[in-house]
């Protein structure tokens, strides 16, 4: 197992959740651990985030009781991910906020530089990372 980027994957995790590390931040320091994607289940809790090799690091997070939407709503994630970029919002109210538009998840892609966002019957809306 690779321990660095373990602890990298763990230290970043905790301090989303937190809001102590931005967006942006998080995917420079997952970047530079050599971490080139990560999928958040938000059912669930947890991330997993994935490394070259073929080897994944499953990070247990805040577990929210709050229901996934049954309609997926793309407008509303995007809003969402509007006020996240605005720092209008903590980790917590965004997660919130795309679970009551019908998000269960979404896959971070460093590599490719975009957020998948899925809904509870594939539908799917992706934001690129800014330039």
């Amino acid at each position: 197992m690779n321990t660095h980027a373990k602890s990298v994957a763990e230290e970043c995790s905790k301090a989303s959740d937190d809001g102590h590390l931005s967006f942006p931040q998080t995917l420079a320091k997952l970047a530079a651990a050599g971490i080139e994607a990560y999928y958040a289940d938000l059912r669930r809790g947890v991330k997993v985030y994935y490394l070259p090799d073929g080897e994944s690091i499953e990070i247990a997070g805040h577990r929210t009781a709050a229901a996934v939407a049954e309609r997926f709503d793309a407008a509303a994630v995007e809003t969402a991910v509007r006020l996240s970029q605005a720092n209008a919002h903590s980790y917590e109210d965004f997660r919130g906020m795309i679970m009551a538009a019908g998000c269960p998840g979404y896959l971070v892609s460093i590599l490719g530089r975009r957020v998948v966002y899925f809904g509870r019957t594939a539908e799917t809306h992706v934001e690129h990372f800014p330039s």
